[in-house]
């Protein structure tokens, strides 16, 4: 499967003669394929996995805006610290997953 599909493209020269490397999306296009999605639908699923980093740079940058033309996102994580481990079935809503079926 997927390391045949690596072994082949480092030793095509289509990817040699460009320095190309299999990256995460090569992999991700053989996972949703699995997974019954369309060739087509393929980079629709890969923006849509950026959209949370795409929307975190532009609000950076909305909130420098008056100091740079440049956006140079900071790459510093501002979530919540550690965390304990919950198991699902812990977990608040789960009576909703549950009804769902997720």
């Amino acid at each position: 499967g997927a390391r045949r599909l690596e072994e082949v493209a480092l030793t095509d020269e289509y990817f040699k003669s460009r320095k190309l490397y299999p990256n995460v999306d090569f992999y991700s296009g053989i996972v949703y394929s699995h997974l019954g999605f369309a060739r087509g639908e393929f980079v629709l699923l890969f923006a849509l996995a950026r959209t949370s980093g795409w929307v975190a740079h532009w609000v950076e940058f909305c909130a420098n805006a008056d100091k740079e033309k440049i956006v140079r996102p900071m790459q510093i994580y501002e979530g919540e610290g550690e965390r304990d481990y919950v198991p699902m079935a812990q977990r608040r809503g789960q009576e909703v997953m549950r009804a769902a079926k997720l």
